[in-house]
Parts: structure tokens; sequence; C-alpha cells
């Protein structure tokens, strides 16, 4: 009996210490004000946590490795992956590739937002064309694949690099829109589509879609767009709403509430998430390499209940896409469906075959020997948010509610008065040529060589903010006459259902125009991490830190 009470005793003092660390109000170990205060201007200051990845993301722990290093061969002759020892920063990542019914809500929201807009339906839509062969019946898949309910689960293809981009830009945007309305930072799904119930997704006020950076900025707000669960404004100069009570204001991205956008990985994070290296670490060892995202030197299984199993979708040699009726080998005679095989460590389905997959980056053959040994990365593209009034801090939008986006003026931040003057001058003189703001009238320079200066260039120094070749001798003049390889050049990567087992290997790398698509390409999304780096900080040994006020 005096053992119970002690054990209460000791719970009740936790709980009695907990609630008092939780009462006691934050201060500015640099100030001493307090955090969250509306007496002191009310500086608002929210729990510190690690984001949870977006939805069908898993997370990736990164770390050294060495890039290109699963290669034992280059049957190709092209020397484009020379091994090079890296570092990749911890991201999320697709647990499957997209699939056609992820893309066929792709298109209903076009469709049900701007129906008069034929133009953005029909660019977003996949070319199934690519099915088609000369002397081959493929004509079912060209009609059926992209919309049967049968190839639902199936990996979208004939979707280009131009328009893998597009989705991932919707994708952040249906997703972040979809946490504040259902937290109630929004109007929710129901009232959003009002008394008609037709569904539309767009916003009532401007008749515009939601978009993250525009809300970010604080340009999607008022009556019948704001939620009944909004921020508290603790700022001694906020006004309450027409509606009177407490101030209130938009979701900001202090607040730790809307996640990071989608984008497609880069080469060497795809690399490094396909190899799966977690799995054969111990205590910074890695016991045994890989050729494949799977252990082992061959391509099928080892286990007994599936000995012999072929364990990614791939053709195995000339004419044998599936193995022998009766004892279908690998169950696909093209791709199968996303979530197929045996996942490799990181929880990543297909790593290997079905479909190669498209990355961020624009294809080199020496990237491996240049780009930096941190995140590396080739497709630099630097672009700034056009301000359509400096003075108020709004940004420009185009028709479908998305912010506008100009070459980056100067590779570090302007002064303020730079920046209203580029503003002014570049609105006179593009009002007189017809061209959007922040575009330069100057034509690019010869073949190989930098755009020259434009007239708003800071201190009569031209910057180009166009990195995707920085520092290489290609030449766009020759491109398709003795060379692909231009700035419009992607890497993809994986292999396919079409190819043989040498393009599984996560170091191989090939390269397609970014506008071109193929039936044997698809993609994944990516998402940078924000905060710590380790997925599981309180795993392991660690130094014991004294915690901020």
């Amino acid at each position: 009996m005096k053992i119970q009470f002690t054990k209460l005793a000791i719970v009740l003092l936790g709980v009695v210490a907990f609630m008092s660390s939780c009462s006691k109000k934050q201060s500015s170990p640099k100030t001493g004000m307090r955090y969250n205060d509306p007496n002191n201007g009310g500086f608002q200051v929210f729990k510190k946590t690690h984001p949870a990845p977006g939805p069908g993301l898993v997370a990736i722990e990164g770390g050294t490795f060495v890039l290109g290093g699963s290669a034992d061969q280059d049957v190709t002759y092209e020397y484009n992956n020379v091994r090079r020892r890296v570092t990749v920063g911890s991201f999320y990542m697709d647990e499957t590739e997209v699939s056609n019914v992820d893309w066929l809500e792709y298109l209903h929201w076009d469709a049900i937002n701007f129906p008069q807009d034929r133009e953005l339906y029909y660019d977003a839509l996949p070319d199934t064309l690519v099915w088609r062969r000369p002397l081959s019946y493929n004509e079912p898949f060209v009609y059926n694949y992209l919309r049967h309910p049968a190839y639902q689960d199936y990996p979208v293809v004939g979707v280009t690099w131009d328009q893998a981009q597009e989705y991932c830009i919707w994708r952040t945007d249906r997703m972040n829109e979809n946490i504040l309305r259902n937290g109630g930072q929004l109007a929710s799904w129901k009232d959003a589509a009002g008394k008609g119930g037709n569904g539309t997704q767009a916003a009532p006020a401007g008749g515009t879609p939601f978009n993250t950076d525009i809300y970010l900025n604080g340009q999607i707000k008022g009556q019948g767009i704001d939620g009944k669960k909004m921020m508290p404004d603790l700022n001694p100069r906020a006004t309450a709403g027409t509606a009177g009570g407490k101030p209130k204001r938009t979701v900001i991205m202090e607040d730790g509430i809307l996640k990071q956008g989608y984008r497609l990985p880069s080469e060497a994070e795809w690399e490094y998430a396909a190899l799966g290296l977690i799995g054969n670490t111990d205590y910074e060892n890695i016991t045994d390499g890989k050729m494949y995202p799977w252990n082992g030197m061959g391509v099928r299984s080892p286990k007994k209940k599936t000995r012999g199993l072929i364990l990614a979708n791939f053709k195995r040699g000339e004419g044998d896409n599936m193995g022998v009726g009766g004892y279908l080998n690998d169950k696909a005679d093209i791709t199968a469906p996303v979530r197929s095989y045996v996942p490799n460590d990181f929880g990543l389905y297909n790593m290997a075959g079905n479909v190669n997959e498209w990355t961020g980056d624009t294809y080199r053959q020496t990237s491996f020997e240049e780009v930096e040994d941190f995140n590396p990365f080739r497709g630099n593209e630097f672009k700034d948010k056009r301000l359509e009034d400096p003075t108020k801090g709004q940004l420009a939008k185009d028709k479908y509610g998305r912010p506008i986006y100009d070459p980056a003026k100067a590779g570090k931040k302007q002064k303020w008065s730079e920046l209203v003057a580029q503003q002014n001058g570049t609105a006179t003189q593009n009002n007189a040529t017809n061209l959007p703001a922040g575009i330069a009238t100057n034509p690019v320079g010869a073949a190989g060589t930098s755009p020259q200066a434009n007239k708003s260039d800071l201190a009569g120094k031209p910057y180009n903010p166009d990195f995707r070749g920085y520092a290489d001798t290609v030449s766009s003049v020759l491109y398709g006459t003795t060379t692909l390889a231009n700035d419009h050049s992607k890497v993809y990567k994986g292999g396919s259902w079409n190819d043989r087992a040498y393009w599984l290997n996560p170091a191989t790398r090939r390269f397609m125009n970014e506008d071109d698509a193929s039936a044997e390409v698809g993609f994944r999304c990516a998402m940078s991490m924000v905060g710590a780096t380790q997925i599981h900080p309180n795993s392991g040994p660690k130094f014991k830190v004294r915690k901020s006020r």
C-alpha cells in the first residue's frame, strides 16, 4: 500500500511540474520580453516541431554516399557517372510513382475550376500516343491506359518534364488548401462550395483558386474566404473584423502549419533514395554495398516462399517481357501497379523497373565531377516573385491566381531604393515594348554564352540567373545536330518495364528533352525537409543540452 501511494505521489508531482512548465510563459533569452504578449507588441512564437511529411511521402534521412558508386560497368562508354562522394540532406519522397488516378484528379480539378480554358486542360493531358509503335498493336493502350479503371493504380506515363513540374505546383496548393480548410483557417469545403454545392474549389473572392505563396503574402482573405478558426492576431495595431470580436489573421510561415512544396527530386536524391543503404548501415559503417535497391547481385528473390521471383518489372531478354504463360514471373507485360514487388529499405516501391522517373537535373556528362558535394544539383534557374507594388508588398498574379516569376536581377539582396527604382524603371521600359516586367529586352547572346546585360542590372554589371549550364561549353546551336545535351535535356533514372536489367542500377542515367514524353517514363515527387536532419532524434546516444526557455 505504501509503495502504491509513493508511486501515485511521484506521478502527481510529475503532472504538476508539467502543468507549471506549460503555464509558464516563454520569454526572449536576448531581451527578456515575453513572447505572445499583446501588451508588448504581440511577437508570436510557436512550439518548435519537426514537421510531418505531406500526403504520400516517406522520410529519407540523408547522409554521405558515393554518387555513381553502385555502377560496376559502363556499357554505353559515356563515362557520365564517375564516382564521387557527396552528401545529401534529409528530405521526403513519394512512396510510389504518381499513378493514373492521381493524374485524373489533377485533370478533373482543371476542368471544374477553368471550364472555359480548353488550353489549360489540353496542356495537362499526357501524350497517350507514346504507346504507338509502327509494328505493334498497342492501340488499346492509347485509348484505355490513362482512363480505364483497370489501370487507375498504374504509373502515369506520357508526361513531359514540364508537365511533371506543373503537377508539383498544383499538388502543393491543393495540399495546403486542404490543411487550412480542414483546420478552419479557411472556409470549410462545404462553406466554400456555397448553397449551390457546385463543388468548385475556386476562392469566392476574385474567382481564382488558392495558391500557397499568394496566401502567405496575405492576399487571400476576406468575407467568404476566412475560416472560423483563424489565428489570433496579437499585434496591438490589428483591428477586429466586420463581425467584431478579437482580431484574427491568416496563417504565416512562422506558424508551422503549411508544408513545403512538392518538387521533382534531384538526381543525387533519387539515386540515394533508390539505393536505400540505410538498411546496411551499422554505427556509420556500411556493411554491404548494393547494385540494386535490394541486396545481392541478382534480380530474383532468394527467400524461401518467393524464391526465384523477379524483384522488379523489367525486360529479361529479347521478346521476354513477363515470363511464360501459366507462371508469369514479374506479373506484368507493360507497367505494373505502383505498389508492386518489395519496397526498399526506405520503404519506396519500384525504385527499379516499372517506369523510369524524371529528376530535376539538367543533363551534363560531367555533372558528377562539377556539382557541389553538398546537395549536388544542376538545374538552377534563380527566379523572384514579381511585385505588383513594392510599397504595398503585393505580388503580381497570373490568370490562374499564381505568382508571376521573373529572372532574378541580382545575386544578393537589393537595397530598397534599388528595388523600387528597378520596379518603376522596368515598368516604364516594358510598357513601351509590351513585355512583361523583368524580362530582358536584349536578345540572348551567341550560342553558349549568357544573355546580354539588362538595362536594370545593378551598377552596370550583368547578372545571369540561369545556372543550368554553369561554366560549361555546350552550344545550343548544335542541339539536334551533333548533340542532344543542352539546358532542355533532363535526367531520368531507374529503368522501365521495357529496359534490360542494366538500367535498374540506380547509378545509370539517361536524358530526354523536357517537352518529350515516353511510355517508359513517369515520375514521383519529393519535398524538402526543414529543421533537424535526424529522422528519429530520440534514438541513439546524444549530448545533454539545456533547453531554451
